[in-house]
């Protein structure tokens, strides 16, 4: 098995996902500082349980939690934005509302990653990584 994704960010959505449509609660997959970002903005959001980081050779593994057992999982659409072909970048009044404020949009700005209403809020634009609700 190859540790190597052509889009790591993608690949950690498409595990979210899939984890989501059968029912899981938990998913291990390797760890990146920008993987582990996103998924603790995401906790911060509410849509995550929890997020833990593991140490393991050759690379680290991310544990998400994605909802407890017995409860649905906050998550209806997740959907990477920007992807290696075809980078979409915004300012920060481009910043698109999703499902009128229902969701959210995260961007990776010169100050970390942050949700679309935290970049407003800072008048930052930067590279729109995905949408959620």
């Amino acid at each position: 098995m190859s540790l190597q994704t052509t889009d790591p960010i993608a690949d950690m959505l498409t595990r979210i996902r899939n984890a989501v449509m059968v029912g899981k609660n938990e998913i291990n997959l390797p760890s990146s500082k920008l993987k582990v970002t996103i998924a603790n903005e995401l906790k911060k959001a509410g849509y995550l349980a929890s997020v833990k980081v593991e140490s393991a050779k050759p690379r680290d593994i991310m544990v998400i939690t994605i909802n407890h057992p017995g409860e649905n999982a906050n998550i209806t659409e997740i959907t990477r934005m920007s992807k290696p072909g075809r980078r979409m970048y915004v300012g920060a009044g481009e910043i698109p509302k999703i499902k009128n404020g229902r969701g959210i949009v995260l961007v990776s700005t010169s100050k970390g990653v942050l949700t679309g209403h935290e970049a407003i809020k800072q008048r930052l634009g930067g590279e729109l990584l995905l949408k959620i609700y």
